[in-house]
């Protein structure tokens, strides 16, 4: 591994100081669990990591009468556990508790799942699905970014060298509002979705008034199954409904074949898996 220099500032400004001065040269840690690995292997070769440990606001879960603000230091085992985000929003809860192990989990953070940005990062789609806006601090202030805009590639955000991500908005959830988050893996825990799917259903006068449906490792970024969405607005959220949008979604889906499984393996999977989440969204967004 390369040397580098270690800093741990106190607070945002100071860090964003620091982003500033270095250029594209520095990198954030939060948990490590992606970064650590990559300057391990080279992949990486910053001449400054900043250790976002010191600056407690960054790991902030709190319920606001609007939704929900999730500090960008959150770890995945804080989110899996906390009881406002399993009431109220229980596929990211869902999705916090597929992040590797018990002990990955307990270091890994939201804001890294998101900015590692790999295509097949678990909590990107229920955060898509919840409609979530990433909130940016950088030297001209702070931006709010929708969390479907957020990711511009494979391992690419928009993101600039001077910016970092502090915390996630959530909206409040509807009051017949319900969704889940499947993924498939080979193994049991300790791999990378092969398919991810999560959905979000909001249901009014015995219709769907809102579907959201989002989709990992189908694509070089996370994406919406639009066709999917429209197609169950505004219906009665019936078998055939839900099977209609499960076809409609892997349209969606641009799979590649790879070792993990086969570009059709992948389309067979985001219709089993959008099948699954939205019956399992509207028994919740009927209790």
């Amino acid at each position: 591994m390369r040397r580098f220099e270690l800093a741990l500032p106190r607070n945002i400004p100071s860090c964003l100081k620091m982003l500033a001065e270095r250029g594209g040269d520095a990198k954030l840690v939060a948990g490590g669990t992606d970064l650590l690995p990559q300057l391990k292997n080279a992949l990486l070769r910053p001449s400054l990591v900043i250790d976002l440990s010191g600056i407690s606001e960054l790991r902030r879960i709190r319920a606001t009468r609007s939704g929900m603000r999730l500090g960008a230091a959150a770890t995945a085992r804080e989110i899996e556990l906390h009881a406002d985000v399993r009431a109220r929003y229980p596929a990211l809860a869902e999705s916090g508790a597929l992040v590797g192990s018990v002990q990955i989990r307990n270091l890994a953070t939201v804001g890294g799942n998101l900015c590692n940005a790999a295509p097949s990062a678990d909590m990107a789609p229920p955060l898509m699905a919840l409609e979530a806006e990433a909130v940016v601090a950088g030297p001209q202030g702070q931006r709010r970014v929708p969390i479907e805009s957020f990711f511009t590639g494979v391992r690419r955000t928009v993101l600039a060298h001077d910016e970092m991500l502090t915390e996630l908005v959530l909206p409040p959830r509807g009051v017949r509002s319900g969704g889940h988050y499947l993924r498939h893996t080979p193994r049991r825990e300790l791999d990378i979705a092969v398919v991810g799917v999560a959905s979000q259903l909001t249901l009014s006068d015995g219709v769907c008034a809102k579907a959201r449906i989002a989709l990992a490792a189908v694509a070089p970024t996370p994406v919406r199954a639009l066709e999917a969405e429209r197609a169950l607005e505004g219906q009665p959220i019936t078998p055939e409904a839900i099977e209609r949008a499960a076809e409609l979604a892997v349209g969606a889906a641009r799979p590649i074949s790879d070792q993990r499984g086969s570009a059709d393996f992948r389309r067979h999977l985001v219709r089993v898996l959008t099948r699954r989440t939205l019956g399992t969204a509207l028994a919740r967004a009927s209790h």
